[in-house]
């Protein structure tokens, strides 16, 4: 699948910010079928940024990914590029 298949958008609330400048993570509104790994690639190819881990999440707004990045790559600096800022 390509990325922006699996990766639909960032999901932005205050929540989400905080969490972007404490755990250096993003959160993703992803589709229903993708997996872990799925994500890990499709955020890894799609940001060329390494991934720490994804924990995932379902709810009436969708199915949410947290990606934690690791430590060598800023999730603001992430975020500045697709615009979350």
């Amino acid at each position: 699948m390509d990325p922006y298949e699996i990766i639909l958008h960032p999901y932005v609330t205050e929540k989400t910010m905080d969490l972007m400048e404490k755990c250096n993570s993003l959160d993703f509104v992803v589709h229903l079928k993708a997996n872990k790994r799925m994500i890990k690639e499709a955020v890894e190819k799609a940001f060329d940024a390494k991934v720490k881990s994804v924990s995932v999440k379902v709810n009436r707004t969708g199915k949410h990914a947290i990606v934690t990045f690791m430590p060598d790559y800023s999730a603001e600096e992430i975020g500045m590029r697709i615009g979350i800022f």
